[in-house]
């Protein structure tokens, strides 16, 4: 990959560019790399528009959970500016009723002062289960809660919850892709990221042994080393 290509990283749900903190510099070194900002717009082609309108002319993208579902929309309307595309511990499938309608109660929950108390209780859900009790993992989503807001955080879930379905459009990426996710994703299990891997064509599948869904997080080297072998690039 050439050295000069920006790297554009997208974040997942009530997530910020903190997430992406431990692998930044080892991407640093190979382009210029930009934090999409995903709080602003409540559908996902608005936010992909956003995205594309402030983003490089050609660029690699990497989108994490939500961000994956972004990058999915991002490869609908501008496939021609994505050098190459990683879906990290996410999926192309559409919204369940059965998940609107929890996300409808999460809002709910949101706009009452609750969302930090939301992520207290999703956490243990959201990483490996040896890391249900890492304090500073927990420390990290509290403080992107704080990044991204109430207001934010409803816009995002109300995007999520009108996606399309993605994998009838999987055939048509040929960019590399990297899939990746982790081998214990009780959020988005990896038999979706199977599922991606085996919709796009020449695309590499990693699962990350002893990780949940936050592998920037939870296993940063092991993140770092995919990345990099994405980007065409020896670790150092």
């Amino acid at each position: 990959m050439d050295q000069t290509t920006p790297i554009v990283l997208v974040p997942g749900l009530a997530s910020s560019a903190r997430i992406y903190a431990p692998v930044i510099p080892a991407l640093w070194r190979f382009g210029p790399v930009m934090i999409a900002n995903h709080i602003r717009d409540d559908s996902m082609a608005a936010i992909a528009a956003r995205v594309l309108s402030e983003a490089p002319p050609r660029f690699a993208l990497a989108g994490h959970s939500m961000g994956g579902y972004i990058a999915l929309e991002i490869m609908r309307q501008a496939p021609e500016r994505v050098v190459k595309l990683a879906l990290i511990n996410t999926q192309a499938r559409p919204d369940t009723p059965e998940a609107t309608a929890r996300r409808l109660g999460l809002m709910a929950r949101a706009r009452r002062g609750e969302l930090r108390a939301i992520r207290e209780e999703s956490f243990p859900e959201l990483v490996h289960p040896s890391r249900r009790d890492d304090a500073e993992i927990l420390k990290l989503v509290h403080a992107q809660d704080e990044d991204v807001g109430v207001e934010g955080y409803l816009r995002q879930q109300a995007a999520i919850i009108a996606r399309v379905d993605s994998r009838p459009s999987l055939s048509a990426i040929s960019c590399p892709t990297l899939v990746l996710t982790g081998d214990a994703d009780n959020t988005i299990p990896n038999a979706f990221a199977k599922e991606m891997a085996e919709g796009i064509a020449g695309a590499r599948l990693v699962i990350l042994e002893r990780c949940g869904h936050l592998p920037q997080a939870e296993q940063p080297d092991a993140t770092v080393r995919a990345l990099t072998e994405w980007l065409g690039t020896e670790v150092v």
